[in-house]
Order: structure tokens, then C-alpha cells, then sequence
């Protein structure tokens, strides 16, 4: 948890894209660490292949048709609002959680109603003998189907990159043969 905190802290402090690229693939493959440590092994493999994985190779090919650097600021910009909306938002969530059972109590209604019946019929019920795969393959497949959705869109997006860059290239590079050949 130290090193995701450090991390996340070097990740809003620095101005260069490519560190903050690299940072963020660190600490996802930090979050897979955790959940490794947590026994969420098919959540930290999803982690380490999408998080630190394909996200940091397409932030990478992001910022090879873009630039490394980010943008110098027209104006000076205003922290407080920013800071405002995340301490709101961040109290919020801690005060959502106060009624959340605590950390593996077998008393909660997830460890009670729910995993029991995953544990006991899904293998009827989908016909899959791994409950694991069952629960994601069927139970949380529109979840599944949209990480997925999430990730190819982003992939598509970094796909059309070079076209909208060729696209804003062809008028110069027009222009200027038009203006050589005249001379």
C-alpha cells in the first residue's frame, strides 16, 4: 500500500507524459501485487494484463503520435475547485463504506446468500465446472462484455490516432509543393 501511495503521489507531481505513462504501468502491476497478496488471482491477472499491460502499450503508442509533453497552461488555473469536488466526493465514499460489513465477515449477505448458491448450483446451472469462470463468463458477463467494449474502444482510439494526424498534415504539405513548384 506504501508503494501505491508513493506512486499515485510521483504520478500527480510530475508534468512529463512518458513518466506518468510509465508510473501508471508501475502501479497497476503494484495493484496486482495487492490483489495477488489479497487472493483475488484472477482479478490480478485481469489487472496486470489490462492495467500494465495492454493500457500502458496503448498510452505509449498515444504518445508517439502525440508528443511526450504536456501543454503549458494559457491561464493559470484555479486548484481549489479541484480540490473541493475530490474532498466531497472522497468523504461521500468513506461515509458509503461505514455501513459496509467489515473485511471477511462471514456474516455478510455476500458470504452468506450469494456465494453459497455461486459455490453450490452454478455448476448446474452454467454448466461449467470452474465457478470462477462461471461467475465471470455468465453470472458477470455484461460486466465482462463491457471492460471488454472499454478496452477496444480505447484501442480504437489509438487506432484512428494517425489518421486524424495525416488528415491535418495533407493541407500543408499541399500548400507547400504548390508554393516550391511555383517558384
Amino acid at each position: 500500500m506504501t508503494l501505491l501511495a508513493i506512486t499515485a503521489l510521483a504520478i500527480v507531481r510530475l508534468r512529463g507524459l512518458l513518466a506518468v505513462t510509465m508510473l501508471a504501468g508501475i502501479y497497476s502491476f503494484l495493484s496486482a501485487g495487492l490483489l495477488t497478496y489479497l487472493d483475488a488471482v484472477d482479478v490480478a491477472m485481469t489487472e496486470a494484463a489490462v492495467g500494465a499491460g495492454i493500457t500502458t502499450v496503448l498510452l505509449l503508442l498515444t504518445l508517439a503520435l502525440t508528443g511526450t509533453e504536456e501543454a503549458a497552461p494559457s491561464r493559470p488555473r484555479r486548484r481549489i475547485i479541484p480540490l473541493a469536488v475530490v474532498t466531497v466526493t472522497g468523504a461521500a465514499l468513506i461515509y458509503a463504506t461505514l455501513d459496509m460489513p467489515h473485511f471477511g465477515n462471514p456474516d455478510a449477505p455476500a458470504q452468506v446468500h450469494v456465494a453459497p448458491r455461486y459455490l453450490e448450483q452454478s455448476g448446474a446451472e452454467i454448466g461449467i465446472p470452474n465457478v470462477v469462470t462461471s461467475v465471470l463468463a455468465s453470472y458477470r458477463a455484461y460486466d465482462t462484455l463491457g471492460e471488454v467494449m472499454v478496452v477496444f474502444t480505447a484501442a480504437i482510439g489509438v487506432l484512428l490516432l494517425p489518421g486524424v494526424e495525416r488528415h491535418r498534415r495533407r493541407p500543408d504539405a499541399g500548400d507547400d509543393d504548390r508554393d516550391s513548384g511555383a517558384s
